[in-house]
């Protein structure tokens, strides 16, 4: 086993290295493209905080008065009772599913464009112009859609599982294990079932992404319906599950430290942000704190469209190329062997 997963992993990084290639030979027209999709990403999430700090600017003008007059009075209170949790909840869900929505939309036009140059470039065309990109992307944008929004709703339900059942086991509702008071030892049941087992199912998200990876090139490429091309993508990595996961594994190892290191780098940014915030807002601390926990998070994803996702996108697009590849030399030996 141990043999098989160098093996696969050496074969990840030829595959990685091979899609780097197809960047390069056509790094004008993808970045050009990428470079669209990320500022009007940029925009478009700058307007959607922006609408949610708007719409419950009051909200936190009545926190401010609420903890003001309290301070006064020299009472002890909580900054967000008296009924101001619910409406900024209520706006954070919304902005949170805006921002989703936005998501989908940039992993969809991606996945799709550089699906499409890879498969161009296998065939040893040309050069392309981004117009010409967008214009062989955009006819199968809605089944990229609706195939993302898919794989997210499945991987979603898996980790929301895990998260729930870390709930009930910590809320005392499974039967037969008793939630550690703190700073206590763990019982092994508590252990097993409390953090080892929805830790389990946590991971098993990111292997069932891998393993719907390339179904947006499926789809945009074979022309066929989402659904179908789920099932394709699980078909061929079945036949390549260490390849896939090795390919996965690095490119999500990859996601992770460009997240990190743009998150802190986005700190000072934090910090000049917050300065303008409390400027604005004549000293209102409630809602600068919330810009200021917020903004790292916001610029680090904000840069991983131009700066990760051109090799995100460009890797499952060749995983997909050269699993059909294998696909089809394999059904050449059985047609050549057969009598």
């Amino acid at each position: 086993m141990a043999p098989d997963g160098n093996q696969s992993t050496g074969r990840a990084a030829v595959g990685i290295g091979g899609a780097l290639g197809v960047v390069g030979r056509h790094r004008r027209a993808l970045y050009g493209l990428t470079l669209h999709v990320s500022v009007l990403t940029a925009v478009a999430g700058c307007v959607i905080l922006a609408g949610g700090f708007a719409a419950t600017w009051d909200t936190f003008e009545g926190v401010r008065d609420y903890a003001d007059s309290n301070i006064a009075d020299e009472d002890s209170y909580v900054a967000y009772a008296d009924g101001g949790m619910p409406p900024l909840v209520r706006a954070g869900a919304a902005v949170s599913l805006l921002l989703l929505v936005l998501a989908l939309l940039v992993v969809s036009v991606l996945h799709a464009a550089y699906a499409v140059v890879d498969a161009h470039a296998a065939r040893d065309g040309g050069p392309l112009t981004t117009r010409e990109v967008w214009r062989r992307t955009r006819p199968r944008l809605p089944a990229a859609l609706l195939v993302n929004a898919l794989t997210g709703l499945a991987v979603g339900a898996v980790e929301v599982a895990g998260l729930a059942l870390w709930g009930l086991v910590d809320s005392g509702e499974v039967p037969g294990v008793e939630p550690t008071p703190p700073h206590e030892t763990a019982t092994p049941q508590y252990t097993l079932v409390g953090w080892l087992l929805p830790v389990a199912i946590g991971c098993l998200g990111p292997l069932l992404y891998f393993r719907l990876s390339v179904a947006t090139a499926e789809t945009v490429l074979e022309r066929r319906s989402p659904f179908a091309a789920l099932h394709r993508s699980w078909v061929l990595t079945r036949r390549a599950r260490w390849h896939t996961l090795g390919v996965g594994t690095l490119v999500t190892a990859a996601t992770v430290v460009v997240f990190g290191a743009a998150r802190y780098a986005a700190a000072p940014l934090a910090h000049l942000a917050g300065l303008g915030m409390l400027w604005l807002s004549d000293d209102n601390v409630w809602i600068t704190g919330v810009l200021v926990k917020i903004l790292p998070t916001a610029v680090a994803l904000l840069l991983l469209p131009p700066v990760v996702m051109p090799l995100v996108c460009a890797v499952f697009a060749r995983l997909h190329g050269d699993l059909r590849a294998r696909e089809e030399a394999a059904r050449g030996i059985r047609a050549a062997s057969a009598p």
